[in-house]
Parts: C-alpha cells; structure tokens; sequence
C-alpha cells in the first residue's frame, strides 16, 4: 500500500480540499475555503499547512471568531447545503468565541466543520496557557463546550485517529437528516505530529446528497388524509429549499389547488406573486395565512421545524390534522404528526402522483386567492413611502418597502434577530429561494454582516442588502472591514431606533413597563456612518424615506461596501397579520396593565394544542 508521510494537519487540508460536490450539473469543491484566526493552538499546526495548499483551499482572515463561522454558516445557506466552510482557530476564547455560532448552526441544521485548536495530548506541558482545568475531569478542555451544539463531536488524540474520523464528520456535514456542525477538536501537538497515511486517503470523493423515495404505506396513507381533507394547506420550510423541491412544490400546489403558507426558513420557495402563495405563517405571519391556517382541516407540514413561531405556539392550526413531510422522522412526527418520510421533491412528486386528478374544493381555492389579494393591498398601503408632509420617523415596513422596491431582481436581503424579521416575513417580497436569507431559529444577533459576508462570498454576482438594527450592529460590525479587505461587495442599511426596540415592544405587550431596552435621551448618538467609513466602506446617514431612496440606487452601483443609516421609530410594529406567542405573563400580576396581559395570556393558553 503506498503512503505519503504528513503531519495530521497537512493530512487534514489535503482531505478537506479533495472533497468535492456537484452543483448545477459541475463539479466543485464541498469546502469553499477556511476561515483562519490563528493563535498557539493552530499557528504551527494547521497554519503552514493551510499556507502550503491555499491554492487547493483558500484562506481568510476574519476580525471576529463568531463572525467567521456565521459566514460559513451563511455560506452553507446561500448554497442549500451544498457547499460549506471550515473553520480553524486556537485554543481559548478564540474557540469559545464559535460556540454560539456552533448552536445557530446546530438548531438550523446547516453545515460547518469547526477545528478549534486544543491542549496538549500528551499533557507534558499541562497546564498550558488559555487551558480550562477541571478538578475532577482531566479529559476536560473548553472545547467540551462544542458537545450540546455539535451533531457531531471527536478530539484527535493521535494522527491516525483522522483515518475514522474525517469521514465521520462528512457523513454528517452531507447527510439530509444529520446536517450540521461538527467539531474536530485538534490537540496543538497533535496537528504537528507526522504519520505515514495511505496515499488511498486522499482521492478525490464527490459527495451527493441523498434523497430518500417515501414508503409505499406512509405514501398511501397521506394520499387518503389528502383527499378527505375539504381545507387544506400546505407549510413549505427550509426542507423545501435544501432539498431543491421548489418547483414540485409550484407544481403540486398548481395541480392540486392547494394554498401555501411559508415559514422563516421556507419563504421564497415560491415567488411572492405566485398564484398559491398566501404568505408567511405564524406569529410574524400574513393576516392571508393565518386566517387560513385557522381553518384548515389539514396542514401538509413540507420540510418544517414546526418550532413555536411558526405554530403559533400551537394555537394557530386548531383541530387540523397534521401530516409531515420530512427528511428526518425526528420532525415528521411532530405535533403528533402523521408521517411521510421523504425527501421533499421526491415526496411531493410521489404525493401528487398518488393524488391523480384530486384537487382542493373550489370553494376554499376561492378563499385563498381573496384572502391573498387583500393582503398584497395590505403590504401596499404599510410599506408605502410616507407622504412629505409627515415629519415623524419611519417605521421598519418603510423602510423595507423602499428597499424592497430598489432591490435588483436576483438581489438578496440578509437579516437575523429583533423585530426586522418579523417585518420582513409578513412584507418581503421573495423572487426565488436564495433572495431571502434570514436565520431565524436562533434569532442570533450579530449575524447580519457577517452573514452578508458569507451569502456574498457563495454568490458573488448577486447584489446583496444587509438589513441590521443599530443594537445589533453595535454587537458586531467586524465583517465590515473583511469585506472591503475581501472585495466582498455589500450594501448595509443600518435602521436605529436607539435601543433593543422589538425586546421594548414585547416588554409593554406583556404588561411590563419599558424597562432597559431603549437607550435614555441623555445617552450619546453613535455616528454609524463615521464608525462605518472608519472600516473602509462608503457611508453615509439619510434623512427619512426620500433619502434611503435617494441613496440605495448609489449604493447598489458602488463597488465597495456601502452603509446607509436611517433613523426609524422604536414603538411602531406593523399591527396586520401575526398570531400569538406563548411568552409566559406574570401569574401574580401588579396594577391594571399587567392583569389585563394575564387575563389575555390565560385567554390564549386555552386555543393551545398538548
């Protein structure tokens, strides 16, 4: 057997660069490259082996652990799972600092390798420095933090270890069901160390994402439910997007005329305008949507979650009969589900044909298209510019109706935490799947720009808009100065309300009094547009509605990343559409404000489903 004598790192970017996947009909790399902040752990290890082979696997250099894997992750996204990023940085607070990514990661199910460095496996030096001691574990090390948000989890304690483990973790990072991220904790002598690898080992492996058919029984059984059903609906998630099924959604709603509601993670699986598009679902939902959720005998759960926003923390669907399609058992039967496990395209494709010429009753087709058309008039009349006269500030819809109207027709809108998602699921307008690009699951501040990194970073010749709000911004805003290192082109419009205003509005909609959210009167004005040209993008601040549309047409035909700040109004959220949120009230309730959220919280409580 002929072998080839590396270190453990050199024998790690040598696998990671000969792994490839297929994408519309080429063949490419599965890694687009490796995020780097090199420290002690990894400098002497992985570092010249990155350096040797950065032809094979591109570095980059970040300003912020975090922000580098949620540009990984955003990459992974933007590519539907079919491509992904490493990431690589010492031991310490440079590995802890990922760990928050990791979990974004973990409860969106999308794929990123980790490799923080590690201490010493052979202790000789123990303690070293930046190393967690516990007193009654000496296996522990701080990158035990990886194992809760980690699908899959492995310390290299020896070279040859990696023969296993690598293609361990890419059964993982490829598989439907397991997708996720995986750390490969690296001990720093370990990644030093050399061993004679078989040359076998390295062969070029094209990773293709499998696609289970469904069962003949579960498959029969849905095909009943379906046709019995005189209101049903369909809930298309992110499963519909990773499994490339957004045409044989288009294509069974068409045939089958049944109405499709779209999660966070779902929205753009059909174009805005499409025929059997009611919207968004759920808490942040269309008035559309819910309404017809609220009726429905039966809800066809495609490649969902089904987590509380979209369920309306189980309230929404009332008695409907819940059928779900999934990829993975562990979500198809959720919310005491009936199961169809399957692939989406294949399971929607395999559905209709069992369904034959069956379609939905005229009478609730008719329902949905009025309901839908009232609601594009809604999202008009809210995000509408408003007239000159009115001097007040914006509120969020707006905003995103200016921005909405100047985006390119393959542009794509980044966003993650506050109360902008929310706005954007009810009022964006998706033109396809990759133009909406929001984690929502866990709602992670910080995300935005360095999300925007990654999206542009796997789709370079599509303009992409950053939506972010001033909290979030002054949480992290590193990726700003990468991306004009990398020539990652982004425009940013940074919406400040002064304050955590989505976290004040739920405070005041739970009887509390507005109580640390919103920055006081006396607190200094953050010049955004001064910090931002300080990292060397072009900025600037606009006055109100005619501004933003004055400035976003300059800043989509720039060449370097733009940020454009406009103040917004804290207190007004768009009041059309939505559903409840199980956010518990205070069951011994102080003064008239808080009785009444308490006598409205047990009100709702009864509408959920156990």
């Amino acid at each position: 057997m002929a072998t080839i004598r590396l270190t453990a790192a050199e024998a790690t970017v040598r696998f990671l660069a000969a792994q490839m996947t297929e994408l519309e009909g080429r063949t490419l790399p599965l890694f687009g490259g490796v995020f780097a902040i090199f420290g002690h752990g990894n400098v002497a290890g992985l570092g010249p082996a990155l350096e040797a082979n950065r032809k094979a696997l591109p570095t980059f250099r970040a300003h912020n652990e975090q922000a580098m894997a949620h540009a990984a992750i955003a990459f992974a996204k933007a590519h539907a799972r079919r491509r992904m990023m490493a990431c690589t940085t010492s031991i310490g607070p440079g590995a802890t600092n990922m760990v928050t990514a990791a979990a974004l990661a973990h409860v969106n199910r999308l794929p990123v390798l980790l490799l923080p460095g590690d201490v010493f496996a052979n202790r000789r030096p123990d303690p070293v420095l930046q190393q967690v001691e516990s007193f009654e574990d000496g296996t522990v090390s701080a990158n035990d933090c990886f194992r809760p948000v980690s699908r899959y989890f492995d310390r290299i304690m020896r070279p040859e270890q990696l023969l296993a483990a690598l293609p361990a973790a890419m059964r993982v990072l490829t598989d439907p069901v397991e997708c996720g991220p995986v750390t490969l904790a690296f001990p720093q002598d370990v990644q030093a160390e050399a061993f004679d690898w078989p040359t076998d080992f390295f062969r070029k492996r094209i990773h293709r994402p499998r696609a289970p058919e469904p069962d003949a029984r579960e498959l029969a059984a849905a095909a009943e439910a379906l046709k019995a059903a005189k209101r049903p609906l369909i809930l298309a998630g992110g499963g519909v997007k990773y499994g490339g099924a957004e045409a044989a959604l288009a294509d069974f709603a068409h045939r089958h005329g049944v109405p499709v509601a779209e999660t966070q993670a779902g929205k753009g699986s059909l174009s805005w305008d499409h025929p059997r598009n009611a919207g968004a679902i759920g808490v942040t939902g269309s008035a559309a949507a819910n309404a017809l959720a609220a009726k429905a005998d039966l809800v066809l759960a495609v490649g969902t979650r089904l987590q509380d926003f979209t369920s309306g923390s189980r309230a929404l669907f009332g008695g409907a009969r819940l059928l779900g399609l999934n990829v993975a058992a562990f979500d198809a039967v959720k919310h005491d589900g009936q199961p169809l496990v399957a692939d989406a395209a294949r399971g929607l494709v395999a559905l209709s044909g069992a369904l034959g010429r069956w379609a939905a009753p005229r009478e609730w087709q008719e329902k949905a298209v009025t309901a839908t058309a009232r609601w594009h008039r809604t999202v008009e009349k809210v995000t509408a510019a408003p007239k000159p006269k009115d001097a007040a500030l914006p509120s969020d819809a707006q905003v995103l109706g200016a921005v909405n109207r100047a985006m390119p027709a393959d542009g794509v809108v980044v966003c993650a935490a506050g109360g902008l998602p929310g706005e954007l699921h009810k009022l964006w307008r998706a033109t396809d799947a990759a133009s909406y690009h929001l984690e929502y699951g866990y709602s992670c501040m910080g995300y935005e720009i360095a999300g925007g990194l990654g999206v542009k970073m796997a789709l370079p010749k599509r303009e992409v808009v950053v939506l972010v709000g001033d909290g979030s911004y002054l949480m992290m805003n590193s990726e700003i100065a990468t991306s004009v290192m990398l020539g990652a082109k982004l425009t940013i419009v940074v919406l400040d309300n002064r304050g955590f205003g989505c976290i004040n509005r739920l405070q005041r909609g739970t009887g509390g009094a507005p109580f640390n959210n919103l920055l006081p009167d006396a607190a200094p004005q953050v010049d955004f547009a001064a910090h931002a040209k300080a990292m060397g993008a072009i900025a600037t601040k606009v006055d109100g509605i005619a501004g933003l549309e004055a400035a976003l047409p300059k800043a989509l035909a720039a060449k370097r990343t733009s940020v454009i700040v406009i103040d917004t109004d804290p207190q007004i959220s768009t009041a059309e559409g939505g559903a409840w949120w199980d956010v518990p009230v205070a069951a011994a309730p102080r003064g008239e404000t808080q009785i009444a959220a308490r006598r409205a919280y047990e009100a709702a409580l009864k509408k959920q489903e156990h």
